[in-house]
């Protein structure tokens, strides 16, 4: 069975990654505070949890963190 502190810490990175990744891109779109923030919020729930789950090892250890959604 998969130890569900992996996966919470997974997705604990995803979003942090996924999130620092909006706004900064955000930013530089030109947004202003706010708007990078909404940004960054919609970012954390685009993260693919499914990815998350298939990259954590039944072991529980977490594999390569996986990455934020990707930009389209």
């Amino acid at each position: 069975m998969t130890d569900p502190m992996a996966i919470a810490q997974a997705v604990r990175s995803a979003c942090v990654a996924a999130a620092l990744e909006g706004y900064e891109q955000a930013q530089i779109a030109g947004l202003c505070q706010e708007g990078a923030w909404e940004v960054a919020v919609d970012a954390i729930r685009m993260v693919d949890l499914t990815e998350i789950l298939q990259t954590t090892d039944p072991e529980g250890s977490s594999l390569t963190p996986p990455r934020g959604p990707s930009s389209a």
